[in-house]
């Protein structure tokens, strides 16, 4: 800034003379704590600035109340120090929001330093408070609402920030309830009105602002020509630190970089989706990040990946124009995104959208085509079934211009979606959707479109989308009992795979009606010793374990095991399985004892067979230890489940759900042995 003098010989700052105040500045000495200044005595430095200090102080008359008190520093005796201090007192003068710290008073010292007194925030900045109540995204996005509520009224009072970050933004409890509160106004900008009389000039290779947070257009080397959507800038930047722990822009590299390279990366640098950058970071960073949100790397990753990274990157966007115009529009979208609304976070043009998702979006482009090929071949496969089950009906024609119309449309469907359709990417689950729409476009015979919907309805359960499921396979259910008959092959396969989507539904009646059609079917066409016919029993008796048919579970699982034994022999893995299956029956009937001695049998052939460490073994030592809980033998429990986490953690990873599961398990059995610090620690690292 270049120093500048007032207009005239009367202009003044906080009701003196600057001329004065210039003129005694440099005999000023540093405050300390016990001084008094007017009614309010010093008690505590609790912040200092590039020109201010602040203090702890209390106030003794009218009223009785700590205060911060903010004076200007001994030496600090240029004009455009004093214009920036007169500028911050006015602008929060100016505003009435329970979001922003009040001005409750101002002077100058008997000295001549001017001061003012704000109302005391005893907060943190918000991104400490949100790690260390390790708040989950959702709430971070509730407190970055009241953020963008605080600065929206700045702005209607015609105020820019210019210097939005987290150390400027703190939270403080008022009746319990967290409360973000903006403060430090003092590069604040006026767009409606002057702040000061006294002249506040930039120089143009001056940066104003911090630039891990500051917008392109802030960043230029005059700095001047910006408005209220720098500060939407600069609270995408938040948004992206209280989501992911970091900012677009490495702090690191930036501090290497010199002044103009600084600002070339903030003009022009594309950052990476907040997505993109979890994905990058390190495991163990990851998962840190991940536990002070509450979550795990996968899902906080899944959150963050569409909505999300949209209404962030939008407030991000270099472009002003492509920005949201207010940080009321930015709260909306958030808004928005917690209610499961579309967002408005969408890019203008099919053009703009795929050219920014090509280039921010690899790895999902990548995904996208693995699921099409997966697709693809899934379909082939049917295809080809069909034909050679047609040409054997001596109709290899039509089987062929099945295959051939099914081929095309799936293609079409999963090849070519719009990958950023209504502002973030398209999941599998809106591209079957849309597949779904598009059926009867298909043509062709009810045979095709049958197989077709099987295809997709099989789809929809494995991504355990179980009533999009039920929909569909009812459909095929009801074609293949019309067309084929209730004992055909064709149609006990639809009731099977009708039955496991009603089960994922929780409609466990209709499940179980329809598994013993098919049990029954295999019995009378294959016998009971056949793979099918078993096959069909555990499935029939794993539905009455969820419906809490108790008993008719147990008796058909003691019906299967001597049959998979015969057929696959003792040291079978289906034949452990359906052992270990039993002696859950047991469990849930109160039979610990017997269930106790099978699991342990079920582990120690687990262990002999596939190894200490098969994900089987693994679920065997959890069962064991489960049924040593219940038969009140805690501390033979705790030491199996304590051995199971070191081989969970070796297996699978310390951040893998399973690993969590089981570590969660042993935290609550150190919790009722009255190991409480060894519980208190382990469910911190959770």
């Amino acid at each position: 800034m270049n120093d500048a003098s007032p207009s005239n010989s009367d202009e003044t700052v906080l009701g003196l003379n600057p001329r004065s105040l210039l003129a005694r500045a440099g005999q000023e000495v540093r405050e300390k704590a016990g001084d008094r200044i007017g009614n309010y005595a010093l008690r505590e430095q609790i912040g200092e600035g590039g020109f201010g200090t602040v203090w702890l102080a209390e106030q003794d008359e009218p009223v009785q109340r700590q205060v911060a008190l903010k004076i200007l520093k001994p030496g600090m005796d240029s004009l455009e120090v004093l214009a920036r201090f007169e500028q911050e007192r006015q602008a929060l003068a100016l505003m009435d929001h329970p979001g922003i710290a009040k001005v409750i008073d101002a002077g100058a010292t008997a000295q001549g330093r001017p001061y003012f007194v704000m109302e005391l925030v005893r907060g943190r900045r918000i991104t400490d408070y949100c790690d260390e109540f390790k708040l989950p995204a959702v709430e971070r996005l509730t407190l970055f609402i009241a953020v963008c509520q605080a600065v929206e009224h700045a702005h209607q009072k015609g105020i820019i920030h210019r210097d939005l970050k987290p150390s400027n933004i703190l939270v403080t409890l008022q009746d319990g309830v967290p409360v973000p509160k903006v403060i430090d106004f003092g590069i604040a900008k006026a767009t409606q009105q002057r702040l000061t009389d006294l002249t506040l000039l930039t120089r143009r290779d001056e940066m104003v602002g911090t630039p891990l947070y500051m917008s392109p257009e802030q960043a230029r080397a005059d700095g001047l020509d910006i408005d209220t959507r720098s500060d939407v800038y600069s609270l995408g930047v938040l948004l992206y630190e209280l989501l992911t722990g970091c900012t677009p822009f490495d702090p690191a590299e930036l501090l290497r970089q010199g002044l103009e390279e600084v600002r070339r990366i903030i003009r022009e640098q594309e950052p990476p989706k907040p997505s993109t950058a979890l994905h990058a970071m390190a495991a163990e960073t990851r998962a840190t990040v991940a536990i002070h949100r509450h979550s795990d790397p996968a899902r906080l990753t899944s959150l963050l990946r569409g909505d999300l990274d949209w209404v962030v990157m939008k407030a991000l966007e270099k472009d002003r124009s492509r920005r949201y115009e207010t940080a009321s529009a930015f709260a909306m979208d958030v808004r928005r995104f917690l209610a499961n609304e579309p967002v408005l976070a969408a890019a203008p043009s099919a053009t703009y959208r795929f050219r920014k998702f090509a280039r921010r979006n690899q790895a999902s482009l990548v995904v996208a085509g693995a699921i099409t090929l997966i697709m693809l071949a899934a379909t082939i496969v049917s295809v080809w079934q069909a034909i050679r089950a047609t040409r054997e009906r001596d109709a290899g024609a039509l089987a062929r211009q099945d295959a051939e119309a099914i081929s095309s449309f799936i293609t079409d469907v999963f090849q070519s979606p719009d990958p950023a359709r209504r502002g973030r990417n398209v999941t599998v689950a809106e591209t079957l959707d849309e597949a779904v729409k598009k059926l009867d476009s298909l043509g062709g015979t009810p045979e095709r479109r049958a197989r077709l919907e099987a295809t997709l309805g099989q789809t929809y359960y494995g991504l355990g989308l179980g009533l999009e499921a039920v929909r569909l396979l009812e459909k095929v259910r009801a074609y293949r009992l019309a067309t084929h008959g209730a004992d055909h092959s064709e149609t006990i396969r639809a009731m099977s795979d009708l039955a496991a989507a009603y089960r994922e539904v929780a409609r466990h009646e209709d499940a179980i009606r329809l598994q013993e059609q098919v049990l029954a079917f295999h019995r009378r066409a294959s016998g009971p010793e056949h793979p099918d016919t078993m096959a069909a029993m555990t499935t029939l008796a794993s539905f009455y374990f969820n419906a809490n048919r108790k008993d008719e579970s147990l008796k058909l699982r003691e019906e299967v095991l001597p049959l998979s034994r015969k057929v696959f022999g003792p040291e079978d893995p289906q034949t452990i399985a359906n052992y270990s299956a039993l002696a859950m029956s047991y469990q849930i009937t109160d039979r610990w004892k017997e269930a106790g001695v099978m699991q342990a049998e079920v582990l120690e052939q687990c262990r002999r067979i596939i190894g200490p460490e098969h994900p089987q073994t693994l679920r065997a030592m959890i069962n064991l230890a489960v049924c040593l809980q219940d038969a009140g033998r805690e501390d033979e429990a705790l030491k199996l489940q304590e051995e199971a986490l070191v081989l969970f953690r070796k297996v699978h990873g310390r951040e893998d759900p399973r690993t969590l599961t089981a570590a969660g398990r042993v935290a609550d059995s150190y919790y009722r042995a009255g190991r409480l610090d060894e519980a208190l620690q382990l469910r911190e690292e959770l």
